[in-house]
C-alpha cells in the first residue's frame, strides 16, 4: 500500500505528556508523578464522555477541569494560580528525544499532526518544540466538535490534505486512537513504548503492581476492540524504516 502522507497523534506520541510531572513536582513535591497519571487518565475520560454527550469544549478547558478533578481527589489545596502554572506545561511538554529526527527523515512525504488538542494550545507547542519547520499541517479536531476515536475528527484529515485515507499512515502511541484510525481506515503504525514484558519485570518485586503499572495496562496497551495496527514500532525513530518498505 502506498503512503502519501503520514499523520501524527501529538499528545503521548510527538511529545510526552507525562513530562507534566516536573511541573506538577515542584507545586506539590511528592506528588508529580501520580498527578500527571490520574490527570492523563481523567483528561481523556472527559473527551469521550463530552463527545458522547454532545456537550463539546475545548481541549484546554477539559484538560482545566481534569487537573482540577486530580488535585481535588488527592486532597491537594490549590488555587489559580498553581492551577495555571502546572498548565503552562502543557505548551511546554517535551518531544520524545528521537521525533524532530525522525519527522525530518520523512519530509519526502506530506506531515501533519492530528490532535485533540485546540488550535491555540497546539500552536503554542509546535512553536516552543521548533517544530513548525517539520510540519506541513497541525489538524486541531475543533471543526468537527468531537474528540478522537470519534470518525468526524479522522475525516479532517483528508478534507485538509487531501489524500485518501487508504494512502495516510496514522502513527500513534495511544492505544484507544490506534483502532479508531484504523477503525476509519486509516493505515496505522502503533509506537508501543511499552510492551507487556517490560510491564512482567516492574512487578516482580510487588505482591502488587505499583500505581505506574497499572497506568500503563490502562493506557499503554493494546485495546481489545477488534482492530490491529498495521505496524508495531518500538519508537518514532524506526518509522523511516517502515515507511521505505510502504
Amino acid at each position: 500500500m502506498t503512503i502519501k502522507a503520514l499523520v501524527f497523534d501529538a499528545y503521548g506520541t510527538l511529545y510526552d505528556v507525562q513530562s507534566v510531572r516536573t511541573a506538577a513536582d515542584e507545586a506539590f513535591p511528592g506528588y508529580g508523578e501520580i498527578i500527571a497519571e490520574v490527570w492523563r487518565q481523567k483528561q481523556l475520560e472527559y473527551t469521550w464522555l463530552r463527545t458522547l454527550m454532545g456537550r463539546y469544549r475545548d481541549f484546554s478547558v477539559i484538560t482545566r477541569d481534569a487537573l482540577v478533578f486530580t488535585l481535588r481527589c488527592l486532597a491537594l489545596d490549590y488555587h489559580a494560580a498553581v492551577v495555571q502554572r502546572i498548565m503552562d506545561k502543557y505548551l511546554h511538554l517535551d518531544l520524545f528525544p528521537d521525533a524532530k529526527d525522525a519527522l525530518t527523515a520523512l519530509k519526502d512525504r506530506k506531515l501533519a499532526i492530528l490532535s485533540n488538542g485546540s488550535s491555540e494550545m497546539l500552536n503554542a507547542l509546535i512553536h516552543n518544540s521548533g517544530m513548525e519547520s517539520v510540519l506541513d499541517a497541525t489538524i486541531s479536531i475543533d471543526p468537527a466538535r468531537a474528540f478522537k476515536p470519534s470518525r468526524a475528527a479522522y475525516a479532517l484529515i483528508e478534507t485538509r490534505l487531501g489524500t485518501a485515507p487508504a494512502d495516510v499512515l496514522f502513527v500513534s502511541s495511544n492505544p484507544f486512537d490506534v483502532c479508531g484510525a484504523k477503525s476509519f481506515g486509516l493505515q496505522v503504525a502503533w509506537i508501543e513504548r511499552v510492551t507487556p514484558a517490560a510491564m512482567a519485570s516492574e512487578s516482580v518485586d510487588h505482591q502488587r503492581p505499583a500505581p505506574s503499572t497499572l497506568f500503563k495496562m490502562l493506557r499503554m496497551q493494546m485495546d481489545e476492540l477488534g482492530f490491529a495496527p498495521d505496524y508495531r514500532v518500538g519508537a518514532l525513530a524506526e518509522l523511516p524504516r517502515v515507511v521505505s518498505r510502504g
